[in-house]
């Protein structure tokens, strides 16, 4: 579901292998049978993309948090159950670790029961977190900020953790490629600040047009992360004083080249931004549990949100400025990296081993 789940996962098996340890990255869509897993991802993406308020509706219906019951993904989950555990058998797995909501409702669902012999440690990568993410049966979770841990701790009972977001090593420090983005920068839009516009993996977004638009009329050089969609990246090449990128193999070195992110998801690439030392701004987000995020990253104090043009506008011109705001942003941002997410995996596996 976007690139996200995948990166997340990506860095925890690095993690992991830099440790001596062993770690196997599985997609839960494919192990969903009768190929339903390829039938929620299209769906899902033709929703964010093309009838944002199907999504929306959705959300409200199965994720949004609050009391109540309602439908839940469990049912769906337990399809992948026999094919999970077949693979936890055959690895000789110590501990499974769902970075998605499907994943956490799956291992809930077979820990509840009996059913996987190995703990589930959920590591829980939004920074509103939403009911799906959410089952009693998990023995652990693993959450970006205080507050999520204790909402998943009232919500479920179940022990919750602290560790920030994941991001992989390159994105805290000068990344060696950014001299050549500031180089491309300076040659196609001097003296702009470079503002980068992430619509994620997908090319996803509300109004991208008009949002470039609004930031290149008033002295900005938007670069926009366009992800796979080459139909949006090749009608923005077209705009004068705007950078429309495909897929980038070079996150580090273009966010230390920018100097904001207007962020429409709270997912991965703000958090990557906020590794970086660049400062976010939420700008007309994606329904659901993107406007929770976006919501929520600037209540904790790491971010901006920016209502309408004019705060946009205002803000991005606080934040590209050296000075106060921006010094404070950066710096609330960096203080979310805490602990090591597979050293608290280990430790919590290592603890369940030695009580059986």
């Amino acid at each position: 579901m976007g690139a996200g789940h995948d990166t997340v996962a990506a860095e925890l098996v690095r993690r992991a292998r830099a440790r001596g340890d062993d770690a196997l990255v599985v997609d839960v869509l494919a192990l969903l049978p009768y190929g339903v897993g390829r039938v929620l991802r299209h769906f899902y993406r033709g929703s964010v993309r093309h009838f944002p308020w199907a999504y929306a509706v959705l959300y409200r219906l199965f994720l949004r948090p609050g009391a109540g019951r309602r439908p839940g993904g469990t049912p769906l989950a337990r399809l992948a159950g026999g094919r999970l555990r077949a693979l936890a058998e055959r690895t000789g797995a110590d501990v499974v670790v769902p970075v998605f909501h499907l994943g956490a409702q799956l291992t809930g669902h077979l820990r509840a029961r009996g059913l996987l012999p190995v703990p589930s440690v959920v590591l829980v990568i939004d920074f509103a977190v939403h009911r799906q993410w959410l089952h009693p049966g998990n023995d652990h979770c693993l959450c970006l900020t205080e507050d999520v841990a204790r909402e998943v701790r009232e919500s479920t009972g179940t022990s919750a953790w602290t560790c920030g977001p994941v991001v992989a090593p390159e994105f805290f420090a000068d990344a060696p490629g950014a001299a050549g983005w500031r180089g491309l920068f300076d040659r196609l839009g001097p003296g702009r600040p470079p503002v980068v516009v992430s619509a994620g993996a997908w090319g996803v977004g509300s109004h991208l047009s008009a949002t470039v638009r609004l930031l290149t009329d008033h002295g900005n050089l938007p670069v926009v992360l366009c992800g796979d969609n080459e139909r949006l990246r090749r009608d923005l090449s077209g705009t004068p004083g705007v950078v429309a990128l495909g897929w980038v193999t070079d996150m580090p070195g273009l966010l230390h080249a920018a100097r904001a992110l207007v962020d429409n998801a709270a997912g991965q690439t703000a958090v990557q931004a906020l590794a970086a030392g660049l400062p976010v701004v939420g700008y007309r987000p994606i329904p659901g549990h993107g406007a929770d995020g976006v919501r929520r990253m600037a209540a904790l104090g790491v971010s901006d949100v920016a209502e309408d043009e004019t705060a946009l506008l205002g803000t991005l011109r606080r934040l590209t400025t050296p000075g106060p705001a921006r010094a404070e942003r950066i710096a609330a941002g960096h203080a979310l990296f805490r602990d090591d997410a597979v050293t608290r995996v280990a430790a919590l596996a290592d603890a369940e081993r030695a009580r059986r």
